[in-house]
């Protein structure tokens, strides 16, 4: 930073007030004592008390009263202040301190010439310092060191206010968005209150339900506190503690000066990010001011105060409050169109708005707009897949086809038996329907939960339990909290694949692994229970699970391997109308002692094949994509068999 050279007649009026006369008095008091020689520190005394009673800018009242500067501390700042302002104070310097070489403020300097000098002014913990309001130039002994004013520190005594260049970008300014409901207007006057009462050094935590409802639970509390509230993605925290440190000061220093609050969103900080993890516990546990950390799950800090507050999503009753008045008050179904949405959707309040503004009046419409506002926080966790079957698409015994509609119209009339009839009120279990599909693979439980998907108009989502399962204590458990936290909110139907993954038989405990092992299976089966939507577990091989835990699955449906009949049925259906293909052999390609699944693979491969020779599928392209079908599952295709094709082609 260089001096600022500026002529008396054009200084703005900004450095008039602060070096005249307030400091202008005092350079020409030590100016009337440089001849004297040596100086004599009792002279500038009685002329410093002499000076009149001069009003100081109102920037520095302010600063000086915030961060606690001493009066020694405060002319320290002038003097420094002075250096960049005005030209002649190198040439007094320079005479004071007896030399060119010397043509600035120094410790050794303002403990001659200013009243109520003390050492600890500079040390590192002293306000000049911690909150870096001045810097100490490059020398050989700290007394004699060059002082100079932090920049930021001179624009603010001039006036110009603004954020410290090392928190842009960083720290953002964040206003009360959306207006709260009751139940979390209620939490962000707690917060308030609580910051009463601990004087702003209790750290509040604020964890699950969503992000944008945290902020805004935050804002609101701070409105109610007439303080301003910052942000700071936990992500973006610095993990060298020299750059904590500056981070630390200058946060701090802000907050002082401002009256301002900082969130701390945590949201995206990866797991796998031990550095900024353990650099954000050091931030908490080390800033001083009004803190609010906001995350999904809670986090543990040892060594401060916190108060931690989960965060939910509206009740029924508000949501359905919230959703006549977008529907509009004066819809004659007004009450029943939220009664049904409420039922299967558990959104926030900007949320409904979001899908209010889109100016959907149809039910449908509405419908389809909360499954797609609810989609982004399942996308990552899980496969969505799009299912456009139907019942006629699915060829199983009658006796599972019917449990399969049972499985439905539990879903569907959940809301009229559970609180309408008043049935929920009675179960001690939670009220989700939970459901185990069992049989070898390609038998049909995926394409039954596709069926179930599509007749209820709900998204579907496929999760591997296998790539779930961690070896690591714990981490099983947080990965299912994350998959349901997020399907909560669409009530989408959950098909967790490869239940024997998790699901195996208990063994005798001998270790912490078998107990948590234990503890895992019981933590899924209770969010299975408590889940507002349909979760279903498939599993290739039901022996291997443990009845006592397949005894609290609702339901349980077995997928048989097809017989010869059901194959020929399957294979009546495999083509829509509009495909070409000739005169096919039902009863020989029934023969084939396959899956569903498998039947699928070789009428799709075939078609291509038919398509390619630009002909009808017929029976020699079947045979062809067969025999790539056996292949893949390392099984002959017998002569008999092939033989039987052949025939059917007339060769």
């Amino acid at each position: 930073m260089h001096s600022i050279e500026l002529h008396t007649g054009t200084r703005p009026k900004f450095i008039q007030r602060l070096i005249s006369p307030f400091l202008r008095n005092r350079v020409e008091t030590i100016e009337d004592t440089i001849h004297d020689a040596p100086i004599k520190r009792k002279n500038l005394l009685e002329k410093d008390k002499a000076l009149p009673d001069m009003t100081p800018p109102a920037a520095l009242d302010v600063l000086c009263r915030a961060l606690n500067l001493s009066q020694f501390e405060r002319n320290i700042l002038l003097l420094c202040a002075g250096m960049e302002m005005d030209a002649s104070f190198s040439r007094l310097c320079s005479a004071i301190q007896g030399g060119p070489n010397r043509s600035y403020p120094t410790f050794s300097l303002a403990l001659a010439l200013l009243p109520d000098g003390h050492w600890s002014a500079l040390t590192p913990e002293a306000p000049l310092r911690r909150w870096r309001i001045i810097e100490i130039g490059a020398g050989h002994e700290l007394v004699f060191s060059p002082l100079r004013i932090d920049e930021w520190t001179l624009h603010y005594l001039a006036g110009a206010s603004y954020m410290d260049e090392h928190l842009v970008g960083l720290i953002e300014p964040l206003r009360e968005g959306a207006r709260l409901v009751p139940s979390q207007e209620a939490l962000a006057e707690q917060v308030a209150a609580t910051w009463t009462q601990t004087n702003g050094e209790a750290v509040v935590q604020l964890c699950g339900g969503d992000s944008v409802v945290r902020r805004n639970i935050a804002a609101t509390a701070c409105s109610l506190r007439g303080i301003n509230l910052f942000v700071l993605a936990a992500d973006l925290i610095p993990t060298l503690p020299a750059d904590l440190d500056t981070l630390l000061s200058l946060w701090e220093r802000e907050a002082l000066l401002t009256n301002s609050a900082l969130l701390l969103d945590c949201d995206r900080l990866e797991e796998t990010d031990t550095a900024r993890a353990n650099a954000l516990i050091r931030l908490i546990e080390r800033m001083n001011g009004v803190l609010v950390v906001s995350s999904r799950e809670q986090r543990r800090i040892q060594h401060r105060q916190m108060l931690v507050l989960e965060v939910q999503k509206p009740s029924a009753d508000e949501q359905k409050t919230v959703w006549k008045s977008v529907i509009g008050n004066e819809i004659p179904d007004a009450s029943a169109r939220a009664d049904a949405l409420v039922s299967q959707f558990n959104l926030n309040t900007g949320t409904i708005y979001s899908v209010g503004a889109q100016g959907f009046d149809q039910p449908e419409a509405l419908w389809d707009a909360c499954r797609v506002q609810t989609r982004p926080r399942m996308s990552d966790l899980a496969h969505r897949i799009d299912s456009a079957a139907s019942w006629s698409d699915l060829v199983i015994p009658e006796p599972q086809m019917q449990m399969l509609r049972e499985i439905a119209a539990q879903v569907r009339q959940r809301v009229t038996v559970y609180d309408t009839w008043g049935l929920g009120a009675r179960s001690s279990r939670g009220l989700g329907i939970s459901a185990l599909f069992a049989g070898p693979s390609g038998t049909g439980k995926t394409l039954a939960a596709e069926v179930l998907a599509n007749e209820l108009r709900l998204d579907l989502y496929r999760v591997d339990l296998s790539s779930v399962v961690s070896k690591y204590i714990g981490e099983t458990e947080k990965n299912l909290r994350r998959v349901f936290d997020a399907a909560e909110d669409g009530g989408s139907i959950v098909v967790f694949e490869e239940a024997d993954a998790l699901f195996g038989k208990r063994s005798e405990v001998t270790d912490s692994h078998d107990r948590y092992a234990n503890l895992e299976v019981s933590y899924l089966l209770q969010r299975m229970e408590s889940y507002r939507g349909l979760a279903i577990l498939t599993t290739n091989m039901k022996n291997a699970l443990d009845q006592a835990f397949l005894r609290r699955i609702r339901f349980v449906v077995q997928f048989p391997f097809p017989d010869a009949q059901h194959r020929a049925e399957i294979w009546r259906r495999i083509y829509p109308p509009v495909t070409p293909t000739e005169e096919l052999d039902l009863g020989q390609l029934a023969r084939l002692q396959i899956a569903g699944g498998n039947i699928r693979n070789i009428a799709l491969n075939a078609a291509f094949l038919a398509a390619d020779e630009g002909k009808p599928v017929g029976m020699t392209h079947l045979l062809r994509a067969a025999q790539s079908e056996y292949a893949k599952l390392e099984k002959a295709l017998t002569e008999i068999k092939i033989g039987g094709f052949l025939d059917a082609t007339g060769h």
